[in-house]
């Protein structure tokens, strides 16, 4: 269905039972998120909230909360989507099959942006930025934040929509030193096109003009976290997915889409910066306090009857899930069309996304050799490291899979695969001194750390064990040291110890030459466990592979926390004999995780009373 408005949306999700409606007052402070988080986590239906405390708008949550409800809501577009992907990428199937390709083409040649001739008054009226509901997720958050906002800036060497770039960064609307009304925080990580746009300004001492979007049909938020192909701008995918042409026109030279909800214009402060932040993100903890550019408001515009469409963010999964499963969707196949003998790659969702990568590749160079060493995985490697939001990845590991069973969704088999057959001396290979994702507080400094890949290929080289051999529990556990080293079978072939937490570097140092030094007396009973994690908590770890995803891959900086045993070093290439051992406890550089506020859960649990058929497992 061709959604012109995101009030048609929710009407359309309410006549068949996808909505509900809260009409009892919430507080968009902590209150708001609340819900949604537990919405999300029910599997529950998109709410619209009717009675804003401090807010004359509605607002809108949990819109994409379901894989299944997102496909709802583009049943009918998401399959033309997708043959366009697929032909953007293969233009010879397109001349194989003509019909096919004309339609496409003709799919995408109606989704071209439309401009009208027209003026905000015709559509919008002129409001502040207090007269906007103020959500504030988490406790420590610096203040109210937009987080599902569509920021459209243009290249101003190639003036023009169709040269612009629509993309999904955070926009802090108040606290921190904002002067209130007039100026809000503008966040983008690395690698980002408004930062192109922005340099380019600034090189021409010129102002970038910012439009920030918020609501429209759903389809226009998709567009601006969609990964999409060279030549193929966001606002031509947003009318495709959405059956209908994004419509938009100039006004005192910013870019006003006419089907927004909202409208916020105005200028990024050239050489100003301001604090911005901290905000409760998707690795599960705070981003902090950071200088990041600052946008000066012009107008700040709302439509008659606007919905506030918001999600939360915090340890995954959460909503933004749906955007990932939905992007893999419309683009699976992509991958392999754009680096040639990658057949998969899964940014794993409960390790944060950016910290791990699992890809599938293949090994075909110099197949008369012998030996099963990685040679076009480790090519393949620096290709996925060099595109787009997959540069950000902190730990890749890629094997090939000449049986075709392999599957980077299963990740415990996928792990299986790679402990079995990865050579420690030979496999690993460090990038340092390198960018990383800015939401990662596990590196040296903002945005800088290290990246390991780890390449396994061949047949298996050893068993993995799935039971504690009891001469090594015995051991960790009589070694007095601070405490005792409880130990944990994470799955087969990877052991969780608990640890003193590192609170001076120079005992956390001692404490694990001793650990390491207590391994390597017991080293055979290692032989079935490749790959140790010292965790604070070896239990909580071991409860779940979603808690042995989150804290090993978000809470360690890889050149500075793998370790081995049986260490070796040829032509300043690190590796070990025996096992590595990844260092995951907290550091004092690190971001404190996410946590609720107790009084806030126990008023939301009395508000939700009357909607407890919709959250019947989070209420206390």
């Amino acid at each position: 269905m061709a959604y012109k408005s995101l009030q048609e949306a929710v009407e359309d999700l309410e006549r068949v039972g996808r909505l509900i409606r809260i009409k009892e007052e919430v507080d968009p402070y902590l209150e708001m998120a609340s819900i949604q988080l537990r919405a999300y986590k029910e599997g529950g239906p998109a709410i619209l909230f009717e009675n804003v405390k401090g807010s004359r708008f509605k607002v809108l949550a949990n819109l994409y909360g379901t894989m299944d409800r997102c496909k709802y809501l583009f049943r009918e577009t998401l399959p033309k989507v997708q043959n366009l992907m697929s032909l953007r990428g293969n233009p010879m199937e397109a001349l194989k099959k003509p019909v096919s390709g004309v339609k496409s083409g003709m799919a995408a040649l109606t989704a071209l942006p439309l401009k009208l001739h027209a003026k905000t008054a015709d559509y919008f009226e002129e409001v502040s930025l207090s007269d906007l509901p103020q959500i504030q997720h988490w406790p420590m958050d610096g203040g109210a934040f937009i987080t599902l906002p569509q920021v459209f800036s243009e290249n101003i060497d190639k003036p023009g929509v169709m040269n612009g770039n629509m993309g999904m960064y955070r926009i802090q609307l108040s606290g921190n030193d904002y002067l209130k009304d007039q100026e809000v925080g503008l966040h983008y990580q690395i690698h980002r096109g408004i930062g192109v746009h922005q340099q380019l300004a600034e090189k021409q001492h010129r102002p970038l003009k910012v439009s920030i979007f918020v609501g429209g049909p759903p389809a226009h938020s998709v567009a601006a976290v969609m990964p999409l192909p060279e030549g193929i701008s966001e606002l031509t995918f947003a009318g495709l997915l959405a059956g209908r042409r994004f419509r938009y026109f100039y006004e005192d030279g910013y870019v006003i889409s006419r089907d927004a909800d909202f409208v916020i214009t105005g200028e990024v402060a050239q050489g100003q910066l301001k604090p911005e932040g901290p905000f409760g993100d998707h690795l599960g903890y705070y981003s902090l306090t950071h200088p990041f550019p600052l946008l000066k408001i012009h107008k700040v515009l709302a439509k008659k009857d606007a919905i506030w469409p918001f999600t939360v963010v915090g340890r995954p999964p959460q909503e933004d899930t749906s955007f990932g499963d939905l992007i893999h969707e419309i683009t699976a196949g992509a991958i392999s069309q754009e680096i040639p003998g990658v057949k998969a790659v899964n940014a794993v969702d409960q390790a944060g996304v950016h910290p791990l990568l699992l890809a599938i590749g293949s090994e075909r160079y110099t197949p008369y050799q012998k030996e099963t060493a990685p040679a076009e995985l480790l090519t393949q490697a620096n290709r996925i490291l060099g595109t787009g939001q997959l540069s950000l990845a902190k730990y890749l590991w890629i094997t090939d899979d000449p049986g075709g069973q392999l599957s980077v969704k299963d990740i415990p088999e996928f792990f299986k695969h790679m402990l079995e057959r990865i050579d420690f001396e030979r496999d690993l290979h460090f990038q340092t001194c390198t960018t990383i994702d800015t939401l990662d507080y596990s590196g040296t400094a903002l945005n800088k750390g290290s990246k390991l890949i780890l390449a396994a290929t061949g047949p298996a080289i050893r068993r993995l064990a799935a039971l504690i051999p009891e001469t090594l529990a015995n051991a960790l556990q009589d070694q007095q040291l601070l405490q005792d080293y409880p130990v944990v079978l994470v799955m087969p072939g990877v052991l969780a110890i608990e640890m003193p937490a590192v609170k001076e570097p120079v005992r956390a140092a001692q404490d694990l030459a001793a650990l390491k030094e207590l391994l390597l007396n017991n080293k055979d009973a290692l032989r079935g466990f490749p790959m140790i994690v010292l965790t604070e908590s070896a239990s909580f770890m071991g409860d779940s592979l979603a808690n042995f995803l989150w804290v090993t891959f978000t809470r360690s900086n890889p050149a500075e926390d793998v370790h081995g045993l049986e260490e070796t070093m040829v032509n300043k290439h690190w590796g070990c004999k025996t096992s590595i051992i990844i260092d995951a406890r907290i550091k004092k550089h690190h971001a404190p995780a996410l946590t609720m506020d107790s009084e806030v859960e126990v008023n939301v649990d009395k508000l939700l009373q009357p909607y407890k058929g919709y959250f019947p497992t989070t209420l206390f």
